[in-house]
């Protein structure tokens, strides 16, 4: 088969497209034809640093959208010929190939109605958001939320996510992308780069501050973001958790959330492995249904990732990059 081969660590951007063995699904997976796969930041930082349980030549690609041709034992469900959606562990190569495994009681099924390529755009930026909004954050006590980087992958979801909840949204994006972002569903949306946010929150909750942030962004993003929380508020992090030195006892005791998807994969829980199935069968009817849009930005050829990751890592991509590989 065909895949965009990762010959070592750092050498992401010089990755080529070679012919390698294809694999075969052991007990409990699926082999899956791959159609298109998502891009993400991920995929470069990972492929920067390495990881411990990879052999080179390593294949990158977190999110996989394609056709099962072959089920491993124990396997009932999906079938072949299933058309099906999964977010990937990133300790086994993924999915910038014709075919990949993956875990059997972990995958979606796509509706009819949504292709490949806008299946492939959900995975790792909207089942993060869908736990930040979903898993972590007691919605029936939030009204105000603010979604950083509404014109990205986790933070226009987050904003769609949240709209559907009748929820009011402050969301952080360059002033080019503040139409885009007010498409997704933002109330208000503050440029990062010329106004002073905190201030700029504040007045827009009267003062109180808002329920909850939502922070794909880094450790100083969200650090600074408490000075925006409301008393009892919440911050569900995803780049880095929150220096909470700063913050004085009998002050705004805030909630804080970590937002970690990969360790679904790690815990040694089922359950949380099933998880992605089930947000990903929400996603998927909520895209056919029409209410989310799944952001699909540009669609590439697998010899194109590199490249498209490379503009990816310089953070002037808006929506999703998908690679269609079939």
């Amino acid at each position: 088969m065909k895949a965009l081969l990762l010959k070592g660590k750092n050498q992401w951007e010089e990755m080529k497209v070679e012919e390698v063995d294809r694999p075969s699904p052991g007990k409990g997976e699926v082999l899956v034809e791959i159609h298109a796969a998502g891009l993400n930041p991920v995929d470069y930082k990972t492929g920067t640093n390495g990881n411990a349980a990879w052999t080179y030549p390593h294949i990158l690609g977190l999110d996989g959208a394609g056709v099962v041709v072959e089920c491993g034992e124990g396997v009932d469900h999906p079938k072949v010929g299933d058309r099906v959606l999964y977010h990937g562990d990133w300790t086994k190569k993924g999915s910038f190939a014709e075919f990949s495994t993956v875990k059997a009681h972990s995958v979606s099924i796509i509706p009819d109605s949504v292709s490949f390529e806008e299946a492939a755009a959900l995975p790792t930026a909207g089942y993060t958001a869908y736990q930040a909004i979903h898993r972590k954050l007691p919605l029936d006590h939030i009204q105000t939320i603010l979604i950083h980087g509404g014109a990205g992958g986790v933070g226009g979801f987050g904003v769609q996510l949240a709209k559907l909840q009748g929820k009011t949204i402050i969301s952080t994006a360059s002033e080019h992308n503040h139409e885009y972002v007010k498409s997704l569903g933002a109330d208000y949306v503050v440029d990062y780069k010329k106004e002073k946010v905190v201030e700029k929150v504040r007045e827009l909750t009267d003062g109180r501050g808002v329920d909850a942030v939502v922070d794909a962004v880094s450790r100083q993003s969200a650090t600074e973001s408490l000075d925006m929380l409301a008393y009892m508020g919440h911050i569900a992090y995803i780049a880095g958790a929150p220096d909470l030195s700063g913050v004085s006892p009998f002050s705004i005791v805030p909630s804080v959330h970590e937002i970690a998807l990969q360790a679904g994969h790690h815990a040694g829980d089922r359950h949380a492995e099933k998880d992605f199935a089930v947000i990903g069968d929400d996603l998927l009817d909520l895209v056919a249904s029409g209410k989310i849009d799944p952001m699909l930005g540009e669609t590439v050829s697998l010899e194109e990732v590199p490249a498209a990751l490379k503009r990816l890592s310089e953070r002037h991509v808006k929506g999703k990059i998908v690679a269609l590989i079939k």
